[in-house]
């Protein structure tokens, strides 16, 4: 299926802020309240807090290009690939910023996804359509335009927690097309059997595929900015042309080096680990209280829909625990509530709230 921005399904009942496109899960993380809105990992580690600490020395000196390839070569040797394939970001998002750079005349974006591609590539003045498959959002079921010239996936993918298989991914390339591919969460994805980031295309040498990757929602880094892509040198050339001076600060530099090195790769597998196993965990106490999955997940988080759940967050959020509300994501409505993998005493909190609502609710029904 292939919509375009202004086919979704709105309910007049609904506060009309939950349908804003720029709105994230941080707008529901308000202080005070349980954090099951942003898929961040707790940190950052203190391994990343010294490296960060150790630099704030050197902030009156601007990065010097010997520590922008020292981090580059980082992520070069970590996927097999050649310095100049590796560009550094103040975060993933900046990475959708500069595909902008291209000039795609079509683009493609496989949804429900994260909404920041839509937002700059929109403002660029390219075409967009929104292909739209059904649950359980197979590639395979993707009707993707034959003349998009840049088509956009997530893998895995916010906020389904959806992991497509590679084959499926690298499938969607075509002659005179760029495929990016959107992995900010690939180093949380598990296989018990083929180990981590199962999926992942980083290590494809390919001169259509550009892959973005994030250190922050691993790390806990949300607040600093930091990430990088993979792409042939040429293509890095046109996003990066007329880029600004400094693009990434000494800060970032410092978390990338620390967050890429072996010992940030084994953190990184070990909250892969955490995350499968609290993932288990949140699935049987949400079921234990009606609310299932819509689809198996691989990421960390999980994606429910419950009908009317926009009150249902209402009412979590009344209850002291905040809850990321998918009523913005194409694709989706206001029945769709997105679920952050935490340890399992919040998950027993998140479900005493749930139940606590689910009693209320009888109690305000029941004839008097």
């Amino acid at each position: 299926m292939t919509a375009d921005v202004g086919e979704h399904t709105r309910n007049s009942d609904v506060p009309a802020v939950l349908y804003d496109r720029s709105r994230h899960g941080d707008a529901d993380a308000q202080p005070g309240l349980a954090d099951f809105a942003v898929n961040v990992r707790p940190g950052p580690p203190g391994f990343v807090a010294d490296a960060l600490a150790s630099r704030i020395g050197d902030l009156a000196a601007y990065p010097s290009a010997a520590e922008v390839a020292s981090a580059a070569q980082s992520a070069a040797d970590l996927h097999g690939r050649r310095l100049d394939e590796v560009l550094l970001l103040a975060g993933a998002a900046e990475g959708f910023e500069l595909l902008a750079r291209l000039g795609a005349r079509h683009v493609a974006l496989i949804q429900p996804s994260f909404t920041e591609p839509e937002r700059v590539l929109r403002a660029s003045g390219a075409r967009i359509s929104q292909v739209t498959p059904p649950p359980p959002w197979r590639l395979a079921d993707a009707a993707v335009p034959a003349d998009a010239d840049l088509v956009i996936v997530g893998n895995p993918t916010n906020p389904t927690s959806v992991l497509h298989p590679a084959t499926d991914i690298l499938a969607l390339r075509r002659p005179g097309r760029i495929l990016v591919v959107d992995e900010a969460f690939a180093d949380l994805t598990l296989d018990p059997l083929r180990g981590a980031e199962p999926e992942s295309v980083a290590a494809e040498l390919a001169d259509d595929v550009i892959v973005i990757r994030s250190v922050t929602k691993t790390f806990g880094l949300a607040g600093l900015r930091a990430g990088y892509l993979l792409a042939a040198p040429d293509l890095i050339a046109r996003m990066t042309a007329g880029r600004r001076h400094w693009p990434v600060g000494t800060l970032t530099l410092a978390a990338l080096t620390a967050c890429l090195s072996r010992r940030g790769q084994d953190h990184a597998a070990e909250q892969a680990r955490i995350v499968a196993d609290d993932r288990q965990y949140l699935l049987a106490a949400l079921e234990s209280v009606g609310l299932r999955a819509a689809v198996a997940p691989s990421a960390p988080y999980v994606l429910v829909r419950e009908p009317e759940g926009w009150k249902l967050k209402a009412e979590l959020a009344w209850r002291g625990i905040a809850v990321r509300s998918c009523a913005n994501f194409v694709g989706l409505d206001a029945d769709y509530l997105r679920f952050a993998v935490r340890p399992p005493e919040s998950s027993d909190a998140l479900v005493a709230a749930v139940q606590d609502v689910r009693r209320r609710s009888r109690w305000e029904t029941t004839p008097r």
